[in-house]
């Protein structure tokens, strides 16, 4: 299609890798070019590009995606039709509406494809980009057992995030358009898709809370970072916003006050937080805070879901909908949420790295690791085939103990100090309040604490067999390896 494609495709693996990395590595993003020749049917040669060729896909699977999407126009009859006065217009608008039927078409085919093959995989599109002769798109393709299994809010879109991981895919195909229209004109000598990870997903998070925001008011994930950022009389920011429209069937009014204050009015939002406890929130439609309400029960018939925005900590807050949170915001940097491990996948890493442990020996270590994610402070439980001798190499930055069995509600006591708990995979521990070491990795994470890197430092470097649980202070929990 272009001189610089295979660089163009890498470029874009890495870039997807980088920031779906950060949300869940189990997305596993896979990205492929797919062109299509503007003066070519589908059924003649080159008339369908791949790249790279190796690709699990063939040209012949998409030699349909043209006729497909003039069959989705079709179906759409004359309400899908919009003229406009001036005909350059009319025109920008019917390609638009040309490219995304063209989107749909090679969406719906790799729907088919993956599941006549069995395979769990999402696939995502980008806009195509005229360039040189083709029309080129591109793909994107993620685990759909990962990515189905976060909540989703209801009434999706085109343009419409259903949640952050949405919102990120929105984001990157949006970048890898423009990308694409600067292709030709571009220093190909540099990378193409250079835009720092963390701020794709900040990007991302002001899309979601922007699907959220009634009338689609722009601002709010700002306007709840700088709220989050403040303290009141010293005290951290500690409190609840319900987003709603005015005079919402489903919000009782407890307070509300003569002149709403402007979200853009941070302090004053952040001293009225301090007036919600239990039930009663501040109500807030996205642009004004307007009062002091509270939901109605579920067992009313005016009951609906309400987006509700918790401010946790200083710099941190979380959104959630319906009692699923969609986002986590520590310090202007969105997350997933990460809830409890899984007991299933616990016991599938624990296989891979113990594999000589019984069913009763992962039971007891599922039990130990329950225990530690309880711990509201943050802790680290290591297991590792080496803990003898690594209890007497650490002897320095730990506190060595009488080795015995490590019990959940001993686990309890000592996790309440800093450092990691140091157990063999029978459950025997030889030391706690461990400092750990090891060398620096790739993988690390400048927006992740101590904590975290510290552990990834330990597990990677590590030349006995090791799982690491980490618990952070801000609640995200951790298998590593995972």
């Amino acid at each position: 299609m272009w001189e610089h494609q295979s660089l163009f495709r890498v470029s874009a693996q890495l870039f997807a890798e980088g920031v779906f990395n950060l949300l869940d590595r189990n997305l596993r993003p896979e990205v492929f070019l797919l062109g299509f020749a503007s003066a070519k049917e589908g059924d003649e040669p080159d008339s369908v590009v791949l790249e790279p060729v190796s690709v699990r896909y063939s040209p012949a699977d998409f030699r349909d995606v043209k006729s497909n999407a003039t069959a989705l126009e079709a179906n759409k009859g004359p309400q899908g039709s919009v003229y406009h006065l001036h005909p350059n217009d009319h025109d920008r608008f019917e390609k638009q509406h040309w490219y995304e039927l063209m989107c749909q078409a090679t969406e719906s085919i790799l729907q088919n494809i993956n599941t006549s093959r069995h395979e769990s995989r999402r696939s995502f599109c980008s806009t195509p980009v005229s360039l040189q002769g083709y029309l080129v798109t591109v793909v994107l393709q993620m685990s759909a057992d990962c990515y189905d299994n976060y909540y989703a809010l209801p009434k999706p879109g085109a343009g419409r995030p259903a949640n952050l991981p949405h919102a990120a895919v929105l984001e990157f195909l949006h970048d890898c358009t423009r990308a694409l229209r600067e292709a030709d004109t571009a220093d190909n000598d540099q990378p193409v898709l250079d835009r720092d990870y963390n701020e794709v997903l900040r990007s991302a998070g002001r899309r979601l809370m922007l699907r959220v925001a009634p009338a689609g008011t722009h601002g709010l994930y700002d306007a709840c970072n700088g709220v989050a950022a403040l303290r009141h009389e010293g005290d951290e920011g500690i409190g609840t916003m319900l987003v709603s429209r005015r005079q919402h069937p489903a919000v009782v009014p407890v307070l509300t006050l003569e002149t709403p204050v402007p979200m853009r009015d941070h302090r004053s939002i952040r001293k009225l937080l301090e007036l919600s406890e239990g039930y009663t929130a501040l109500i807030s439609d996205a642009s004004h805070v307007f009062g002091l309400g509270q939901l109605v029960p579920e067992s009313d018939s005016q009951f609906e879901p309400l987006v509700t925005v918790h401010f946790t900590n200083h710099y941190s807050w979380e959104v959630s909908h319906a009692g699923h949170v969609l986002m986590r915001v520590v310090s202007n940097t969105p997350r997933l949420p990460q809830g409890q491990v899984a007991a299933e996948n616990f016991a599938r890493i624990v296989r891979i790295v113990f594999p000589s442990l019984d069913h009763d020996s992962i039971g007891y270590l599922w039990d130990l690791a329950q225990q530690a994610t309880k711990q509201p402070n943050g802790t680290i439980l290591v297991i590792t085939t080496g803990a003898v001798n690594e209890a007497k190499r650490l002897t320095r930055q730990s506190f060595r103990v009488v080795p015995r069995i490590m019990t959940p509600s001993v686990l309890r006591l000592v996790t309440n100090i800093d450092g990691a708990v140091l157990i063999e995979p029978n459950a025997m521990c030889h030391a706690i309040g461990v400092i750990l070491d090891g060398l620096a990795t790739e993988r690390g994470d400048s927006s992740r604490g101590s904590r975290y890197n510290g552990a990834l430092r330990y597990v990677s470097s590590s030349k006995y067999p090791v799982l690491a649980v980490v618990v952070s202070e801000d609640g995200w929990i951790d298998l590593l390896p995972s």
